[in-house]
């Protein structure tokens, strides 16, 4: 019979944790023996493996699990993520980098490691800072499996109104001692440039297997390519056929050390480093369709007129040797970027009689942003510049730009200047930093107090802060330029044509070569301070068929952010132009806010392999810390006239609050076969919604236009949205090998208008329609698998100069593994991805009537092919070795 505890007695006996641990690690005897963890390997033992912890669980969760040591499904984690029913993935640059759960926004996922918080931050300095985890930096090698917690529970942390991610690293003292594996792959897609990979792992516990350690680390290295076109269409109508080169190096490691001293004692300390290198040129090839609204375009979009295109917007136009445009040109945006994120945390958990007690404490912080921005641009004004004239046909009339030229456009770098400069007004740096300090502990207690087994409590603290920050160069009094030959190193293609291809080492080390030293950029430096703390109470029943569990969650926000006044104070001599009437003491603004979180979540098995779940919660998302910032100027003394943007954060925004339901039926049969269907609920309130007035004076005169004429947008709560939909999932392995998964998740789902810049109400990435289709062959020797994931078309925000709103169009990508197991301990295997080669496509979805301004961009306009990138097969062989 168990012992029964009242609550306060609970509270008792956590407080006496550390007394207790230490006279019972002293007197404990020695180590029961203990069991190797029995690993299953392959295809279908994965999916076995995902299904029993799905039909085990109290809440609604789906899993993915590594079929192998160092084996997940997919070699991207994104993809292999997108594969779980009612998840969808940004594939940004070519990675899984991004996850949408059930339709909601990605920053509404909460994505941790070994349930904390993972510090992130982007390389790219023209994208929103957001909540959510870059996956991109986390190589699959490295991981054991993943969970996905669709509905919540008072233990999960909070942050995840569409889910919680939490990914789970491997433990020594789990494995058989002296193994693990190493693995090289090679890879080369259709349009990008070869990765080379090469990871590992090894574990050791001692004979007694009270210690162990477990090193894996993983590096990868190649160059991605993305051909395509972006349109401006605000200079003369233009058309950017692009080349978007990064050179990527990304390096991971992990260790993990694990102890146990004494019996129902457990030490941990995980170390986790990674690091991403991206390098990276964005160079467009400018077509200057529509100079002075000539001719050569002969049909436009009358819906669509601004100062920029008084006649409308050009959608067809037709250039030939008789009818010359007159004005070519070429630039290059070059960038130094990287991102690492450290990650260290300590475990303890102690198991006495009726009681468990867990502590966890560890700190998390990145560094990333772009370390450099330089720029190298050349037009026919230049001595030297002579790309062929543009001839052929640009027809933009339907979802995708189609340009089809009449005579050869290749050039190289030979027809271009043969010395060229950096462009002052585009050189910037732009780092941030992101930290956590993370102290959380819980004490489990077992009761007997009818159906109720079991009471769960706990504390959290964290303190986070994030930081940004911008530099502008001093400029040496005479610039240096460099030779051309050495800025570019061979061709690359955009459109059907090549264009140079730059050397951004070449063009950094010639953009410092000029630089004497910096100037912060005081408006956009910013600082976020949170200190959330957390206790709950969750107590777990059991009865019969009957399971589940029930509790509170206590949240504690307090906000602070920092920035610099904007004073009025004079502009010192050699200061950046900018910094006009921003002080150089620091204003500090703070909030704060409350909130209790109650969940339910119940199962009951109506047969042995039949199981009705329910669930309802109420869970929150925090803002994004671009609303949150002080202030953020955009456009300023760049080279377009009336797009100088200047953002009001508030620190006083209140986190989005869900109330949400889960409903579903589970028919589990045979190993790892399963039938389910979920409906889901999210009744979302605290918006956050952008105000904006134009044509504002705010003390700062931008040198292009010569005027004091901005778009300033503030940021509030208010509004409410919901999300609901349907979830069907269905996996069977036949007796021959083969096997089928399959899942389909309807999301229907609506956002106020008011909330974002297009004034459309749909959530930010949410397709209404999301299918996965598998079918796989496994044997003992050979195994082999497609994968078909499509999802229908879904809303793009990204409110960074330039970039904006859009409709990307709906996209399904097939993929193909192959693989020999050649004996026991080595495989090779065989990946292709988006055989199909579909393309990335994304057009205008903002309103017509909607003003043209930085803001509301004319190819983001409703009836506009804004931009596409052309599709892109890659393949890669591996060679594995298990020990």
């Amino acid at each position: 019979m168990k012992v029964k505890q009242t609550p306060i007695a609970a509270a008792v006996s956590l407080t006496l944790l550390g007394a207790s641990l230490a006279v019972q690690a002293q007197q404990a005897a020695a180590p029961a023996a203990q069991l190797d963890q029995v690993v299953i390997t392959g295809i279908r033992a994965s999916l076995e493996s995902a299904a029993t912890i799905k039909k085990n669980s109290t809440a609604v969760v789906d899993a993915v699990s590594a079929e192998d040591v160092g084996k997940l499904p997919d070699s991207d984690v994104g993809q292999a993520l997108g594969r779980i029913p009612g998840i969808s993935v940004g594939r940004a640059f070519g990675q899984g980098a991004t996850v949408s759960i059930r339709g909601s926004d990605p920053q509404m996922t909460y994505t941790t490691l070994n349930g904390q918080t993972v510090a992130s931050t982007g390389w790219y300095d023209q994208l929103d800072i957001d909540r959510s985890f870059n996956y991109s930096l986390l190589p699959s090698e490295l991981i054991g499996g993943m969970e996905v917690y669709k509905s919540q529970q008072a233990d999960l942390t909070e942050g995840g109104i569409g889910g919680t991610v939490i990914v789970k690293t491997r433990k020594p003292l789990d494995m058989a001692a002296n193994s693990g594996f190493v693995g090289v792959k090679y890879g080369k897609g259709t349009i990008s440039d070869a990765e080379k990979e090469v990871s590992g792992l090894f574990s050791w516990k001692n004979q007694a297997k009270t210690f162990g350690v477990l090193a894996a680390g993983a590096h990868s290295q190649g160059a991605y390519i993305r051909n395509g076109i972006e349109a401006d269409n605000r200079w003369s109508g233009d058309i950017a056929p692009t080349a978007f080169i990064q050179d990527r190096k990304r390096d991971a490691l992990n260790v993990t050390l694990q102890a146990r001293p004494a019996e129902g004692l457990d030490l941990g300390l995980n170390l986790l480093r990674l690091k991403l290198v991206g390098d990276n040129s964005n160079s467009s090839d400018y077509i200057f369709q529509d100079p002075e609204n000539s001719t050569n375009c002969t049909k436009r979009n009358t819906d669509v007129k601004s100062a920029w295109n008084p006649k409308g917007m050009c959608v067809y136009s037709s250039t030939t040797a008789a009818n010359p445009l007159p004005t070519q040109f070429f630039q290059v945006w070059a960038r130094a970027a990287e991102m690492t994120s450290d990650t260290a945390t300590f475990d303890a958990h102690y198991r006495t009689g009726n009681a468990k007690y867990d502590l966890v404490a560890g700190v998390t912080k990145a560094e990333g942003g772009t370390k450099l921005t330089a720029n190298y641009q050349a037009g026919n004004w230049d001595a030297g510049f002579s790309r062929p004239a543009w001839q052929g046909t640009i027809d933009a009339t339907g979802k995708q730009i189609v340009i089809s030229p009449t005579s050869n456009q290749s050039f190289t770098a030979a027809n271009l200047p043969t010395q060229m400069g950096p462009q002052s007004w585009a050189t910037s740096r732009a780092p941030n930093k992101d930290q956590e300090k993370y102290l959380q502990m819980d004490a489990t207690f077992d009761l007997d107090w009818g159906t109720i087994n079991s009471f769960k409590t706990g504390l959290r603290y964290a303190d986070h802060t994030f930081e940004k920050r911008a530099f502008r160069p001093i400029w040496a009094s005479t610039i240096a330029t460099s030779a051309t030959s050495g800025l570019f190193a061979g061709t690359a293609e955009a459109a059907s044509w090549n264009i140079p291809r730059p050397n951004v080492d070449a063009m950094v080390a010639g953009t410092l070569k000029n630089i004497t030293g910096w100037n912060e950029d005081r408006s956009a430096f910013s600082e976020l301070n949170e200190k959330n703390t957390s206790a709950y109470g969750m107590f777990e029943f059991e009865s019969g068929n009957m399971r589940g569990n029930f509790g509170l969650r206590f949240i504690s926000t307090k906000v602070s952010s920092t920035g610099y006044k904007f004073d009025g104070t004079p502009l010192a001599a050699g200061d950046y132009a900018g910094n006009a009437n921003w002080g150089r003491s620091h204003d500090v603004k703070t909030a704060k806010y409350n909130d209790v979180l109650p969940s339910v979540n119940f199962a009951f098995d109506l047969r042995k392999d039949l199981v009705l779940r329910a669930a309802a919660a109420q869970a929150i998302t925090r803002p994004n810390f671009a609303n949150m910032f002080g202030v953020s100027v955009s456009g300023y003394n760049d080279d377009r006239a009336g797009n100088e943007t200047w953002t009001l954060g508030s620190v006083g925004l209140k986190p989005m609050k869900s109330s949400q339901v889960d409903l579903s039926l589970e028919y589990y049969y045979g190993k790892g076969n399963l039938l389910s269907a979920t409906y889901f609920n999210k009744d979302v309130q605290n918006f956050i919604t952008t105000n904006v007035a134009l044509n504002q004076k705010i003390g700062l005169v931008d040198p292009l236009t010569k005027v004091d004429n901005w778009t300033v947008q503030s940021f509030v709560n208010a509004g409410g949205g919901r999300l609901q939909g349907l979830e069907l999932q269905a996996n069977h392995a036949f007796n021959n090998g083969f096997g089928v998964v399959a899942n389909y998740t309807f999301t229907e789902g609506t956002a106020p208008a008011q909330s974002f810049a297009d004034n459309l109400g749909i959530f930010t990435q949410s397709s209404k329609h999301n299918v996965n289709m598998v079918g796989y062959y496994e044997t003992a020797a050979y195994f082999g698998r497609l994968a078909y994931n499509w999802r229908s078309k879904y809303i793009i925000r990204e409110n960074a100069y330039w970039y904006g709103n859009r409709m990307h169009d709906s996209y399904g990508t097939l993929d193909a593994s192959f693989g020999w197991n050649i004996n026991k301990w080595l495989k090779l295997s065989f990946e292709a991805i988006n055989l199909t080669k579909q393309d990335d496509v994304q057009y205008g979805v903002m309103s017509t009537s909607l003003p043209a301004d930085g803001l509301h961009k004319d190819p983001l306009k409703a009836g506009y092919p804004a931009w596409s990138f052309k599709g892109e097969t890659s393949y890669k062989i591996g060679l594995t070795a298990k020990f």
